[in-house]
């Protein structure tokens, strides 16, 4: 065991952690396991985000300030946002191709999804929302008992759904430039204080960065060496709390399981009445990570397999997929970009913080593909235009997503709104959620790392040596 590489390590911590759950829900220790296991994978997660956030303050300030040229930096930060634009649209054009392909919310018995339907123009009719899709199923006298069914049912509108939608409106609220007065911290210390503040953290480190490299070096240089030396600490912790990462991972999944049904036969049943929607997503999450993303490395990285490449950022994909949070496998992220792919410092310190907090593929496919969903589940047909503001506005709501765990819904909501739908449908994919945000951070992760090398790559940051040695 002690000689295993650290990602068959993570991978046997995985798998142990997911049959522990089920055997530990069919002899009822749920209990048990939540109130003695699961805390160890929050201490693991607590431990990560508390070293994301001045991991990144450091290494930017310390990649920066060791630019001798300065509009470098320009140029790697167009390449950078670039490449995150262009890989979330293709991520959102992959997801709208899957969900009108599979048509996954139409595998539902034609009652219940005339029941939707009835219940999705009830809202609209309450609501004042302009239909562009009328069916008038309340008119119809041909469906008058379900009308009077469905108008008799209390509209649920669950704690959680109500939250998020608050979260959404004070976002869609916003005025068009807020998001460029939030990127500028207001205070230092509260934005390191607070792992959604991470573009203002990101801000200050870049400005810091680029003063120190203005001023001569001489007068810098103390400076740089404290920075490096501070950064150096940093990377040493991930490496220690690394060594543990395998039990806490057992942990971190043991717990998801055990919160998501009492019996394995309710776990299974989640998945199967939402079975079509799950599976159509998960196709298309495995397609960016096993063959989009690898294909764009071995064709502009010449000295890079398919197969090398996942073994160098697999530990950064399972503590992904472990965490559920692109914010806090950042510095497993940085550490196998940096040590196994062979990334400049200058380079991973820049791209990957920044990838970190906007670049958000697997939420963009994921938002595609459940917003037509959820359209088809009401037997409302979105038209090519509605489709195309769905690309539009899931992209730019992927950039304002926070690196946390299940932000992706907040947005979700704003989309749904683009193009006239109730909201409140987010509720219908909650019980299989969780998993498929785990899944979507393994996509976000890869991309940054990808992102990375193509542009270290460019830059000629990308050391042949380290590949080769490791």
């Amino acid at each position: 065991m002690k000689n295993l590489p650290l990602h068959v390590k993570i991978i046997i911590g995985l798998v142990a952690g997911v049959v522990y759950a089920f055997v530990s829900s069919a002899l009822g220790w749920n209990a048990f396991t939540i109130n003695w296991i699961d805390p160890f994978g929050t201490i693991f997660i607590r431990l990560l985000k508390f070293i994301a956030v001045p991991l990144v303050l450091f290494s930017i300030i310390s990649g920066i300030s060791g630019l001798s040229d300065i509009s470098k930096l320009g140029r790697m930060g167009a390449k950078t946002m670039g490449f995150y634009l262009l890989t979330t649209v293709i991520a959102v054009g992959l997801g709208l191709l899957l969900v009108n392909t599979v048509k996954p919310g139409t595998h539902l018995d034609d009652e219940q999804r005339i029941k939707n339907r009835i219940s999705y123009e009830l809202w609209a009719e309450s609501e004042g929302v302009e239909m562009k899709d009328r069916k008038d199923f309340l008119t119809n006298p041909k469906y008058a008992d379900y009308v009077e069914e469905v108008s008799g049912q209390p509209q649920d509108l669950s704690e959680k759904v109500a939250e998020v939608k608050s979260s959404a409106e004070s976002s869609k609220e916003a005025p068009p430039l807020q998001f460029l007065v939030d990127i500028v911290p207001e205070n230092l210390v509260f934005a390191i204080s607070n792992n959604r503040l991470m573009l203002q953290v990101i801000f200050f480190a870049i400005f810091f960065g680029i003063s120190i490299a203005m001023i001569p070096r001489e007068k810098a240089q103390p400076v740089i060496d404290f920075i490096n030396s501070v950064n150096d600490v940093f990377l040493k912790m991930v490496e220690v709390v690394m060594k543990a990462a395998p039990y806490f991972v057992f942990a971190l999944l043991a717990g998801v399981i055990a919160k998501m049904a009492n019996t394995p036969a309710e776990v299974l049943e989640i998945f199967k009445g939402l079975g079509s929607y799950t599976l159509t997503l998960f196709f298309g999450l495995a397609f960016m990570i096993f063959v989009f993303y690898p294909a764009i490395v071995v064709l502009f990285v010449k000295k890079m397999s398919y197969k090398e490449f996942f073994r160098r950022i697999s530990p950064a994909q399972l503590m992904a997929f472990s965490t559920s949070s692109s914010a806090a496998t950042l510095p497993v992220t940085m550490e196998c970009v940096e040590d196994n792919l062979g990334v400049s410092r200058n380079v991973s310190s820049f791209v990957l913080p920044i990838g970190a907090t906007v670049n958000m593929d697997g939420t963009s496919l994921l938002q595609s593909v459940a917003v037509v969903f959820m359209a088809q589940l009401h037997m409302v047909d979105l038209n090519l235009g509605q489709q195309l503001t769905i690309v539009l506005t899931a992209t730019l709501a992927s950039i304002g997503a926070a690196a946390v765990p299940s932000a992706g819904l907040v947005m979700m909501i704003i989309v749904l709104q683009s193009v006239g739908l109730n909201p409140a449908w987010i509720a219908i994919i909650f019980p299989v959620d969780r998993i498929l945000d785990m899944c979507r951070t393994v996509v976000n992760v890869t991309g940054d790392a990808t992102v990375a090398t193509l542009v270290a790559g460019s830059e000629n940051e990308l050391n042949p040596r380290d590949l080769d040695e490791h």
